[in-house]
């Protein structure tokens, strides 16, 4: 029995990429918009990047396998 590629569907893998992505960009955000003197505003920006930039990571990651 082999061992699945790493390009294999992983829903639960995805979802975390995402997640990471997601809240690594609202903390990025937060710290930009703190350091503006508007972390509020700062965190809402991130996370429009940051899904963004998880829907583009996870589509790097797993997009051959569809």
């Amino acid at each position: 029995m082999q061992a699945a590629s790493p390009s294999s569907q992983n829903p639960a893998g995805a979802g975390g990429l995402l997640l990471a992505v997601l809240v690594a960009g609202i903390g990025a955000g937060a710290g930009v918009g703190w350091a503006a003197g508007s972390p509020a505003i700062g965190a809402l920006i991130g996370a429009v990047f940051g899904i963004l930039g998880g829907i583009y990571v996870v589509y790097r990651r797993y997009g051959g396998t569809y």
